[in-house]
């Protein structure tokens, strides 16, 4: 039974997709004064994702190319590129894990990310966040949150933001350096992820939205083996 006290709930209007220009989408919002690890889990599980203390998940009349995707991690093995880019990367690119804060470095770092996809790949640009938004956004979370920092020398070049749940963990959110994207350093971030859950033999490594024919999600399948939550609120194996 979740507990969770809720602090507002609503459907956004009709909007052009942000992930298929064709698509017309709806999103669901709840907020929450207070939630546990466990009672998000279990919302993850069904479908739903976060920023700070609001959820979400899509509410689409006509298109349910939105399916929440998690990795195998036991079971895990890296393709060809994944195998180049930890190489590439390893014992290079060192990773600092802490507690969220907001410095001028990480703000300047996720403007330069969002400008350059603006750029490149046609992301809407809303301008640069502040600290207060930055805060509201990665820093302020109703449970405990972990901070992926990644150096190369003294350079941050990647800044990532994890959930530690139990039975799982959730990759909220990664920005990098547009000036190191020949590191492929998301995909490096999400090995070093599963590398971690590994470790702890956590089973599972939550990656959020897998949309089919939006370059930008697609990625996230070629984690394998893998499952997706399908319409009768079940997990099913996807790629293996």
């Amino acid at each position: 039974m979740v507990n969770m006290n809720t602090a507002f709930h609503f459907l956004t209007p009709a909007h052009a997709c942000g992930y298929l220009p064709e698509q017309t989408a709806r999103l669901e919002y709840e907020g929450f004064a207070a939630m546990s690890p466990a009672e998000y889990m279990q919302r993850m599980r069904r479908g739903w994702r976060r920023f700070g203390h609001a959820t979400f998940r899509p509410r689409c009349s006509a298109c349910a190319k939105c399916q929440s995707l998690r990795v195998d991690v036991k079971h895990f093995r890296p393709n060809r590129g994944q195998r180049r880019v930890r190489n590439l990367n390893d014992g290079v690119v060192q990773l600092q894990i802490g507690e969220p804060s907001v410095t001028r470095q990480k703000l300047a770092l996720h403007d330069r990310y969002h400008l350059f996809q603006a750029d490149n790949k046609g992301w809407p640009y809303y301008g640069a966040k502040d600290a207060d938004s930055y805060k509201e956004s990665f820093v302020c979370n109703p449970f405990p949150t972990q901070e992926w920092c990644y150096f190369l020398g003294d350079r941050l070049v990647g800044v990532g933001y994890v959930d530690d749940l139990p039975g799982g963990l959730s990759a909220i959110y990664f920005f990098y350096d547009p000036d190191y994207r020949d590191r492929s350093l998301g995909i490096w971030n999400v090995l070093s992820i599963l590398d971690h859950a590994a470790k702890r033999e956590i089973p599972y490594l939550y990656l959020g939205y897998y949309v089919a024919g939006c370059g930008s999600m697609e990625y996230k399948a070629t984690f394998t083996p893998n499952q997706v939550l399908m319409p009768d609120g079940q997990w099913h194996d996807f790629r293996t």
